[in-house]
C-alpha cells in the first residue's frame, strides 16, 4: 500500500458554466440538420447551467424534445385550410353553368366550318371535272398600211390586223367583255380600238378585224428618228396590248376574271407593210 493519501474530490460550484454547452458540440454545428426545432426560436447567449439532479435533466429534455415544437400544428393547420380551400373552388367551378350564348357560337361555328369544308371538296370536284382553261388573245395577220411624218414630232399610220380569241375549253362557254386593243411603239401608246362584247362556245375561235389609226401621234424626236431608221431598214417593230374580262358560265355558276394579252409584231415597210414574225402571250391579271 502507498503512504499517500487519497486525493479528495475538489468540489464544483454550480455557478460555473459546463465547458461544452448543451446542443452546441462541433458536431451539431456541422450535423444538426438545419430545420431542428431548436433552431427556429434565437438562443440565449447566456451559458445554461448543467443540472445535477434527474428532475432538472428529465425537465431540459422535455423542454427540448421534437414533440413539443410549436409550429408543426400551425402548418398542418394552413395546409389543411388551403385543401379545403381549393376544394370549394373546385365544386363551384363544377356547378357553374355554361352561358347559352357560348353554345350558340359554338354552333355556329360548327355549321361554319362544315360548310366551308363542303363548298372546298364541291369546288376541288368542280375544278378536276371541267379543268378550266385560259382563252388565248393571238394575231393571225397584219398589214401596215401608211406611215407619213407630218412634222417633226407628230406622224399618221394606219395599221390593220385580224385578231383571233380562242376558247380551248370543252366544257365552259366564255364571255369577252371590255375589250381594248392598243397599237405600242417604243412603250408609246400610238394607237386604240375598243371591240363590242360577245360570247364564245366552248372549242370555238373567232377572228375579229381591227384597224388602228395614228392621227397626228406625238412622239418624242428620238422616237422619230428610230421610226425612221426603222422604216428604211424594212423591219419596223410594233407591239400589241389587248386588255379584256372573261366571263365563264358553267350551268348555274359564273366567275370572271381580267386577262392581259400582248402580242410582238415585226411588219415590212410600207406599202407591203406584211407580217413577218410574231410572238403573243396571254396571262391573267
Amino acid at each position: 500500500m502507498s503512504n499517500q493519501l487519497p486525493l479528495s474530490p475538489q468540489p464544483q460550484s454550480q455557478s460555473q458554466p459546463p465547458e461544452t454547452p448543451p446542443w452546441d458540440t462541433p458536431s451539431s454545428k456541422w450535423f444538426t440538420p438545419i430545420n431542428t426545432p431548436w433552431r427556429t426560436t434565437p438562443r440565449s447567449k447566456q451559458s445554461t447551467p448543467t443540472p445535477t439532479t434527474p428532475a432538472a435533466l428529465t425537465e431540459v429534455i422535455v423542454s427540448k424534445s421534437p414533440l413539443s415544437r410549436p409550429a408543426t400544428p400551425s402548418k398542418l393547420d394552413g395546409i389543411e385550410s388551403e385543401l379545403s380551400n381549393d376544394t370549394m373552388i373546385l365544386l363551384q367551378l363544377r356547378t357553374t353553368r355554361t352561358n347559352p350564348w357560348i353554345w350558340c357560337g359554338a354552333a355556329l361555328c360548327f355549321i361554319f366550318s362544315v360548310l366551308l369544308i363542303f363548298f372546298g371538296i364541291a369546288t376541288l370536284i368542280l375544278f378536276l371535272a371541267v379543268r378550266p382553261r385560259t382563252p388565248v388573245f393571238d394575231i393571225s395577220n397584219a398589214k401596215l398600211n401608211t406611215i407619213l411624218f407630218e412634222s417633226p414630232v407628230y406622224f399618221n399610220g394606219d395599221v390593220l390586223l385580224l385578231v383571233n380569241f380562242t376558247n380551248p375549253n370543252k366544257k365552259l362557254d366564255v364571255r369577252f367583255e371590255n375589250i381594248y386593243v392598243e397599237l405600242w411603239f417604243s412603250n408609246k401608246s400610238i394607237a386604240r380600238q375598243g371591240i363590242l362584247p360577245f360570247s364564245q362556245r366552248n372549242g370555238k375561235t373567232r377572228l375579229e378585224p381591227i384597224r388602228l389609226i395614228s392621227n397626228l401621234v406625238f412622239l418624242p424626236v428620238n422616237h422619230i428618228l428610230e421610226l425612221k431608221r426603222q422604216l428604211v431598214s424594212n423591219k419596223i417593230d410594233y407591239e400589241i396590248r389587248s386588255t379584256f374580262r372573261v366571263k365563264a358560265v358553267f350551268g348555274i355558276i359564273h366567275y370572271s376574271y381580267l386577262l392581259h394579252g400582248s402580242c410582238q409584231l415585226e411588219l415590212s415597210s410600207p406599202p407591203t407593210g406584211n407580217l413577218v414574225s410574231r410572238s403573243c402571250t396571254t396571262r391573267r391579271w
